[in-house]
């Protein structure tokens, strides 16, 4: 194998997400990692102690992008409502610009989370939770209206990245109208 200096977490991750990506977590496997990008096979192990021990640092290192793409969205200004709308298209357009990302992200399929991954998705819940903090909206539940937006965005992200949503319908606008309907709806009561 080749010798191998720099930053060699940093190129595992890098490939883990191509091939989640493209193949799916199934697919990945340290040993692979380890030939793709040229090192022994043993070298990954001085960063991950075994396959779920990576899947988890990529979840982190996917919700600290997305919590960073939230965070751009509701500090721009503009009523509560216009930024929940921007954090509603940057949460939309990140689950369509990596779904496979996303899917491992939110899965549980192994172990209980690690303290970085709870963390990290602890980050993004309280960015969008901030938002309802700081505004004057008069939602009764926040918690439960952020899991029921979420749900709603899931499902336009799922239908835009499998190119099943009917092109009279664009993402932007059903995301806009989810959150006005939903904002109406939560008022409402």
């Amino acid at each position: 194998m080749a010798y191998h200096h720099g930053n060699l977490r940093s190129e595992l991750l890098a490939r883990a997400e191509e091939v989640v990506a493209t193949d799916g977590a199934d697919a990945l496997s340290l040993r692979s990692l380890a030939r793709d990008i040229g090192v022994s096979h043993a070298a990954p192990s001085r960063h991950f102690a075994d396959r779920p021990a990576l899947l988890d640092a990529l979840a982190t290192q996917g919700f600290g992008r997305l919590e960073a793409q939230l965070e751009a969205a509701v500090s721009g200004g503009g009523t509560f409502e216009e930024r929940l709308r921007g954090a509603s298209l940057a949460y939309v357009g990140f689950a369509t610009e990596h779904p496979a990302l996303l899917e491992l992200m939110y899965a549980r399929k192994h172990r209980d989370p690690t303290p970085d991954l709870r963390a990290a998705s602890d980050a993004c819940a309280r960015t969008l939770l901030g938002l309802f903090a700081d505004s004057d909206a008069a939602i009764d539940d926040p918690e439960r209206f952020g899991v029921i937006l979420l749900a709603c965005l899931q499902g336009i992200a799922t239908f835009v990245a499998g190119d099943s949503l009917p092109a009279e319908h664009r993402p932007d606008e059903l995301v806009a109208d989810a959150v006005q309907r939903l904002l109406r709806g939560s008022r409402g009561r």
